[in-house]
């Protein structure tokens, strides 16, 4: 079909273009010959009067032109597919899909372990991708490079829709050869010693707890920066060093390793776990249905009791305290992205 002189076809072949930055790898995305996506972008570019991707150094790059077409190409087809396509019903047990969630090391082990082996019961067709956090979480949504957004409320995008899944608080995590960690652990104590912590992306965005520190009139002594909240157990095992970590982590480090854990000597406020996809994908029945799967099983751990209750109706002041502290994280995120 065509629109003017532009086969209509050909949108799909410039997304994928578009995305990849490669012929290869957009014919792999299309299941395409290389050769027909090669002819493909020999037609576009007669079209658009323009090369859209070229080659520099190793690797293809867009034009200007191209970086233009990139949103504008993608809302097209989001729309078609949001409004026009009639999706099949979905059936769990027969769905041939995969999803990409982005999720910390922290939300992978606590939650996605649990949920994602009880899917592959009744859903054994859909295969996963978990994708570690990076510096631009929801620019990776908007593009569509990742399904589902897994990560705590004040990190999400107000533009798309999100459903919580669940609360954390943190505690004082520490080997139980340190001496520090033999009683109870006071303000004095956690600021005299050495902390390891974690820090994400090329731009080392900082953790919550990590951020939230800071905010302290006391600055705590950073000794270690590690890559995961996973290797934070083993950087304070056979050292004085201590870590402040998510209760529910922190419990299952210390039913396997040496450790102990101690509440920490003043408040941080709890996560709150959500997960988020993009607008365009609210209809989507398979998304639906896994969100589903990821709040039951939150859900059925809440139950358990391994995650904190908040039995108390928060205060007027308590909402506004929450909702400055949300407001100066994004600032301190937005500041941190290169």
């Amino acid at each position: 079909m065509r629109f003017g002189r532009l086969d209509l076809n050909l949108l799909v072949a410039l997304d994928a273009l578009l995305t990849e930055r490669s012929v290869s790898l957009a014919a792999d995305r299309l299941c395409l010959s290389q050769s027909a996506t090669s002819s493909a972008l020999g037609r576009l570019r007669d079209y658009f009067g323009d090369e859209l991707l070229v080659i520099k150094g190793r690797q293809m790059v867009l034009t200007a032109r191209a970086e233009e077409l990139i949103e504008p190409v993608r809302d097209v087809l989001e729309q078609i597919r949001a409004t026009i396509t009639v999706a099949p019903p979905f059936d769990p047990a027969t769905a041939e899909r995969q999803i990409s969630i982005m999720a910390s090391d922290y939300s992978t082990q606590v939650l996605l372990t649990e949920a994602l082996a009880a899917m592959e019961k009744t859903a054994p067709g859909i295969r996963f991708e978990i994708q570690p956090m990076n510096d631009n979480p929801i620019d990776m949504l908007e593009r569509g490079y990742v399904d589902l957004l897994l990560t705590i409320d004040y990190a999400i995008s107000t533009d798309h829709p999100s459903q919580f899944l669940f609360e954390d608080d943190y505690v004082v995590l520490g080997w139980q050869g340190n001496p520090a960690m033999q009683g109870e652990m006071t303000r004095e104590r956690y600021f005299a010693l050495g902390h390891v912590t974690a820090r994400f992306g090329k731009s080392r965005v900082t953790s919550f707890d990590d951020w939230f520190v800071r905010r302290q009139k006391q600055q705590r002594r950073v000794e270690v920066v590690a890559p995961t909240f996973l290797s934070l157990a083993g950087l304070v095992i056979n050292s004085n060093r201590i870590a402040t970590v998510h209760r529910r982590m922190a419990e299952d480090f210390a039913r396997h390793l040496p450790l102990v854990m101690r509440e920490t000597p003043f408040d941080i406020p709890p996560i709150r776990e959500t997960v988020q996809w993009h607008i365009t994908n609210t209809n989507d029945a398979a998304l639906r249905w896994v969100v589903e799967q990821l709040a039951a099983t939150a859900q059925k751990t809440r139950e358990g009791g391994n995650v904190v209750h908040f039995a108390d109706t928060p205060t007027s002041a308590d909402l506004r305290e929450r909702d400055k502290i949300e407001y100066e994280f994004r600032m301190n995120s937005s500041r941190a992205r290169p």
